[in-house]
């Protein structure tokens, strides 16, 4: 049985075919190219799909069932996209659109809660009932899986994890509110963290890292700092940690979950991540009963938005 799963991003479209083991066979992409009307963007989904079946060796008709992970405020049971910025959409009926272009049914979510989907079926989420998964990118996404399903309250605009304030009148956010999590957690936040004491430190070693270039610093300068043993790349990573930290006990004190899975590109630092995180988590925490959240690195990196994504008929079984 094969199921078929996309993630519509920004910058590309990604359609991946998916076999009965949450393996991804065969994968087709074209470029997001936005702006442009929402119907140019679905022929070039339709294109990406036939594309992976065909390097799959299989025609779409083999395909169990579709689903989309996509930016953006979702309905999924009627296959609306209600604005998506990024991609210039509002009220785009994308799964109907869709199934014109490809002859099949499509099931729609949020890209964050597809990645979560993805990481509590075949990553670091699996095993259990109830499981959150943290992305530290651009901003803090986050997606909640309870009793096997995905929470997004009744509006289907929930877990919103990232805009939770965690300093009363902090850092600005682009949501408009201060102090929000992603405003301190986020890989955005990490350099613009890291920039700041390069700023006040001259002689770190993160300038030689950057190249002498304020604007080469990326995520990985104060953890590469930190391994050369900077104290100022020892600062920003300790302080950047637990920020995160902060945010993660407060989700485990609201939903106690079994797991939470921390993915994007700073959880390629695995356990120089997460070890640290721990033992913070352990000392915030209001209480534990039984065995403790584990915290983990995300294991399936940018493939769990499409294995997410295929299997998201499941919730509707």
């Amino acid at each position: 049985m094969y199921t078929l799963g996309i993630d519509l991003g920004g910058t590309n479209i990604v359609a991946g075919v998916v076999d009965e083991n949450y393996k991804i066979i065969a994968k087709g992409k074209v470029k997001t190219n936005c702006p442009r009307p929402a119907e140019e963007i679905a022929d070039d989904m339709a294109k990406a799909c036939f594309m992976a079946c065909e390097n799959a060796g299989i025609s779409i008709k083999d395909v169990k069932a579709c689903g989309v992970g996509s930016p953006g405020a979702i309905n999924p049971i009627t296959g609306i996209i209600a604005t998506a910025n990024n991609l210039g959409f509002k009220d785009v009926p994308l799964a109907k659109m869709l199934k014109e272009r490809t002859g099949v049914d499509f099931y729609l979510e949020n890209d964050a809660n597809a990645a979560a989907y993805g990481e509590f079926l075949a990553g670091s989420g699996r095993g259990v009932n109830n499981c959150i998964a943290v992305t530290l990118g651009t901003g803090v996404g986050g997606g909640i899986i309870i009793d096997g399903k995905l929470f997004s309250g009744s509006n289907y605009a929930g877990g919103e994890l990232g805009h939770t304030v965690i300093v009363v009148d902090g850092e600005p956010c682009s949501c408009g509110r201060k102090g929000c999590w992603e405003s301190y957690a986020s890989a955005t936040a990490l350099i613009r963290q890291t920039k700041a004491a390069m700023e006040k430190n001259k002689d770190s070693i993160m300038w030689e890292l950057a190249d002498n270039n304020i604007d080469n610093v990326n995520g990985r300068i104060a953890f590469d700092g930190m391994r050369k043993g900077d104290k100022a790349a020892c600062e920003v990573v300790a302080t950047y940690e637990k920020y995160v930290a902060i945010g993660l006990a407060n989700i485990i004190n609201i939903f106690q979950p079994e797991k939470i899975c921390i993915g994007g590109g700073i959880s390629n630092e695995k356990e120089t991540l997460v070890a640290p995180i721990r033992d913070y988590v352990s000392k915030e925490i209001y209480t534990t009963m039984g065995k403790p959240c584990e915290i983990l690195p995300a294991e399936l990196g940018n493939d769990a938005g499409i294995i997410g994504a295929a299997a998201l008929y499941k919730l509707y079984e």
